[in-house]
């Protein structure tokens, strides 16, 4: 298998763990174990006594009747847990994938969503949002570059890293043109329960048709990365039986202790999620203050729903800001150029309880001591 290097990924690999202060992380802000473990009595006595012989493979009971409570429709024996998002991916993708299939992705997206799909030898093509229109997908777009070799079209709602989230209309139109052409839908919905607004809370794809392929994962809404928990949900059993059969060439299995306190943290779902909702509220009035600020260097659309934004910088090349950047004032923003995306953004980052940290640091970098020349001209 030949693959191209993951952009993003080698980019924090880099810089994630020796830059002060990161403001671009994708995730929300974690909590201890014994944080977790404080949620409810007798769990700490339950993970002293928890066997750590093999799980199942599927996912434990407990963990997958938790993550079915996330769903309207969904059982638990319709959950595959994995080893984070990225095995589920990994996996969904070289299952239902041949050479000469084609692939339609939203974009940008998060590389793995369409380069696994390369690497199988499909044919991927981008569906580009609109940046002039709030990062919108063009439905007509996707009508006039489906064929007869269209397997699978992937979307991501709401959307790393614009945080774009459209009306229920577009999911259910996208679920009557995958009956009426017979693709499977791949929604990525990691930061499903991060919406500002409650009701714009978009139904699990799973939900609505069999084509879908819902996926969840432990780290974005409820910060809990470390877990290395994720999960697809769908009701199509055929679909399902290969997926669970591919997973015995990857992980088997997932962690006994990590699908406890996943399980435990689901639990407590609403609570964890209203937890970094209210930090990402008051960093993005933050936010809203720094960019009104600065019309003269980024161009700001405030994102409807999860911890990322994707302005785009007016001072140059977003390449050499963010470089400059990190250099001089340790501070970490993620270039749209490792989404392959042309328009000069970058992703900035808020559900974490020290952004504002990070944030007076980017201040002060864009606001030189008096007599001092601007070091972005």
């Amino acid at each position: 298998m030949k693959i191209r290097p993951f952009q993003l990924e080698r980019y924090f690999a880099r810089h994630e763990f020796s830059t002060p202060h990161l403001l671009c992380t994708s995730d929300c802000e974690s909590v201890s174990v014994g944080d977790l473990l404080q949620l409810e009595s007798g769990a700490r006595e339950g993970l002293a006594s928890l066997w750590l012989g093999y799980t199942e493979s599927q996912g434990g009971p407990e963990l997958r009747k938790q993550i079915a409570s996330l769903y309207e429709k969904i059982h638990p024996e319709q959950i595959l847990a994995h080893s984070g998002a990225e095995e589920a991916i990994f996996n969904f993708m070289n299952t239902v994938l041949e050479a000469g299939d084609e692939v339609i992705v939203h974009a940008p997206c998060y590389q793995s969503l369409g380069e696994v799909a390369r690497s199988v030898g499909a044919k991927v093509i981008p569906w580009p949002a609109d940046p002039q229109q709030n990062w919108e997908l063009d439905l007509g777009f996707l009508q006039d570059h489906l064929s007869d070799r269209t397997r699978v079209v992937v979307v991501n709602l709401p959307h790393n890293p614009t945080g774009y989230l459209p009306d229920p209309g577009f999911l259910f139109e996208l679920s009557r043109l995958s009956d009426h052409h017979g693709f499977l839908v791949f929604s990525d919905e990691v930061y499903r329960g991060l919406e500002y607004d409650p009701s714009s809370r978009l139904p699990c794809f799973a939900d609505i048709n069999e084509r879908g392929v819902s996926l969840g994962v432990m780290s974005k809404t409820y910060g809990l990365a470390g877990l290395r928990i994720g999960w697809v949900a769908t009701s199509n059993r055929k679909l399902f039986e290969a997926l669970a059969a591919f997973k015995d060439y990857t992980t088997i299995c997932n962690s006994a202790p990590s699908e406890y306190l996943a399980g435990l943290a689901l639990h407590h779902h609403d609570r964890l999620a209203q937890r970094n909702l209210g930090i990402i509220r008051n960093n993005l009035k933050l936010l809203n203050a720094f960019f009104a600020g600065h019309r003269d260097l980024f161009a700001w659309e405030p994102p409807q729903a999860g911890p990322i934004a994707f302005p785009r910088y007016l001072g140059g090349t977003v390449d050499d800001f963010c470089e400059q950047l990190r250099q001089d004032a340790g501070v970490l923003l993620l270039p749209g150029t490792v989404y392959d995306d042309p328009n000069n953004c970058f992703r900035i980052g808020f559900g974490r309880a020290d952004m504002a940290q990070g944030l007076d640091k980017l201040k002060a970098y864009l606001t030189p001591p008096a007599g001092s020349p601007n070091r972005l001209l």
